[in-house]
């Protein structure tokens, strides 16, 4: 079994173009979805941490879900900043097609490892607000959560952290510390597009090996983690 991850589709719900945000993105999905038939086998696992549907309701995003789920593979899928379609994750879980999982607070022991995550937010800073602060610590204690339900799940398991906005940055420790703490190996995150992608965190620090998976950053291409 392959594993693989790709961040921030931006599926067209009500037919939202996104050539809008440049001409690299014309056909962006089709794009991806060659790639990921040309390579992903039913047996493989497909990480999508975040921004997967422009869709503002559930029902809206039916359509963009079953577009993923037609798909080989499984997928676990995380929710983004932009997925206002995602409210109470128990109804995101009886809509998703077969082999689709949603993760939210809780964990997942799959083929020997281990998936735990939360969406995060925008690291606090000197000119950080009341708002800012008070959801980037609610995100600490939702990662947290997850990745103490990982722990009760198996003692010794592989973790791979799962998360929307960057976990930390150059200078910041950001969310760090907890997966460091819990013992993740790999943390997929997706979320900068253009210029930000350049200063994002690759590679491994203090044990844990980071990977910035956005799509327009790969190419429109799956990110293949191990197998």
């Amino acid at each position: 079994m392959a594993v693989y991850a790709i961040a921030d589709l931006h599926l067209p719900a009500r037919q939202k173009p996104m050539d809008v945000f440049g001409e690299h993105w014309k056909d962006h999905f089709l794009r991806i979805s060659a790639d990921w038939i040309s390579r992903v086998t039913p047996e493989d696992l497909v990480l999508l941490p975040g921004d997967i549907s422009w869709a503002m309701r559930l029902e809206e995003a039916l359509e963009d879900l079953q577009s993923i789920g037609r798909l080989p593979g499984r997928k676990l899928l995380l929710r983004g900043n932009h997925d206002y379609w995602w409210s109470s994750v128990g109804r995101v879980r009886r809509a998703l097609p077969e082999g689709m999982f949603a993760l939210q607070n809780d964990s997942l022991f799959l083929d020997g490892r281990l998936y735990a995550g939360s969406r995060g937010w925008t690291l606090p800073g000197p000119e950080c607000s009341e708002d800012d602060a008070r959801i980037y610590n609610r995100e600490r204690l939702r990662l947290e959560m997850s990745l103490k339900c990982a722990r009760r799940l198996d003692a010794a398991a592989p973790i791979t952290a799962l998360m929307h906005y960057p976990p930390l940055a150059e200078g910041e420790a950001g969310f760090s510390d907890l997966l460091k703490a819990y013992g993740v190996t790999d943390c997929v995150y997706g979320h900068l597009h253009g210029a930000a992608l350049y200063g994002a965190v690759r590679g491994e620090r203090d044990g844990v090996r980071y990977h910035q998976v956005s799509c327009d950053g790969l190419g429109f291409r799956l990110y293949r983690l191990y197998d």
